[in-house]
């Protein structure tokens, strides 16, 4: 079970500093791996979403929407993720009535509501699945720092509340490679939310898009009572959600990012909601990982990417397709 992000990834401190020499490693260790690898171009624009910062930066609901922008346009994308989560390896084209989130992972359910998705540990495979699917375009939900794949446009997706914690690189914080590194693989940043801990002036002049994520029925949860239970990356960002649109919070807990959950778990949250007074809710994601005969007993709260300037973002991707037209 994947744990949850130490405290220390936010604010630093002794420890932090402590495991700074295998921070070193960690980051020497990706270096070297794209500095060797041949990365497979695929006959289509491959449109990548990617992170600096491990977890919770909102990259599965822009891809959602991206998807939703390409098919506006005519375009048929399909989307590609490693599955984390999931047991399969793949190439497997997601099927939300056969598969379920212990095979392919929560977010490949969420994305083939949208578009065809693929799970792929091998993402060259994947993307040739996608090809050979009828895929104009293919998204990627991660893999910013995977090579194996030629990307043809990069977003760079930072939460603006968590901005980049405590500013090292994994394990003595949450950054996969630099914040430098990271810049240099990505054509903009996709800031979701208000820059609250001062990062903007630190991104090198790279075009940013701001966009907000936003209940999609706000009015469904105002003015009643839950009690929230999350297992994502930033928990907090779904309290956060529910108050913003008007939801009383009788109690919440929060689990590790894709937790799955076990009876007796369920059940105790059931019971503190029972003595509050509350509903249960939580996130699509974890939705998806509660077994079938509990999904009745929870509500979700489903979110979506409101672009503060989808001008700009369609910019860049007019700019992609013009220089490899999608084909089909």
């Amino acid at each position: 079970m994947p744990a949850r992000a130490p405290e220390y990834w936010r604010r630093g401190g002794a420890l932090a500093a402590l495991l700074g020499p295998l921070s070193a490693l960690y980051g020497a260790g990706g270096a070297l791996r794209s500095r060797f690898a041949k990365p497979f171009r695929a006959a289509v624009p491959v449109i990548c979403v990617g992170n600096v910062v491990a977890g919770g930066a909102g990259k599965t609901p822009v891809v959602i929407s991206l998807a939703r922008m390409l098919a506006a346009r005519g375009l048929r994308a399909q989307c590609l993720t490693r599955g984390y989560g999931g047991s399969l390896k793949g190439p497997v084209r997601v099927d939300p009535q056969r598969h379920d989130a212990a095979e392919v992972g929560d977010e490949p359910l969420l994305l083939a509501r949208v578009a065809p998705t693929w799970v792929a540990r091998d993402r060259r495979a994947g993307a040739l699945a996608a090809q050979t699917a009828g895929a104009r375009a293919i998204l990627m939900d991660d893999g910013l720092q995977n090579p194996a794949l030629a990307k043809d446009l990069s977003l760079l997706a930072i939460d603006g509340a968590y901005g980049l914690g405590n500013g090292r690189i994994m394990p003595a914080g949450p950054l996969r490679e630099s914040l430098k590194r990271s810049l240099a693989r990505a054509d903009a940043v996709v800031l979701v939310g208000a820059d609250e801990t001062g990062l903007l002036p630190r991104l090198l002049n790279k075009p940013v898009v701001q966009a907000e994520l936003r209940p999609t029925a706000p009015e469904q949860v105002r003015g009643r009572r839950f009690f929230a239970f999350a297992g994502i990356g930033r928990p907090e960002k779904f309290l956060r959600s529910l108050v913003e649109a008007g939801a009383a919070i009788a109690g919440s807990r929060a689990f590790a990012d894709h937790h799955r959950y076990r009876e007796s778990e369920l059940a105790a949250l059931a019971d503190a909601a029972e003595r509050t007074g509350a509903t249960l809710i939580t996130t699509e994601k974890d939705w998806l990982r509660l077994p079938p005969p509990w999904r009745g007993r929870v509500e979700t709260l489903p979110v979506e990417i409101v672009w503060r300037d989808d001008r700009a973002l369609g910019a860049l991707l007019e700019r992609v397709f013009a220089a490899k037209p999608a084909h089909g």
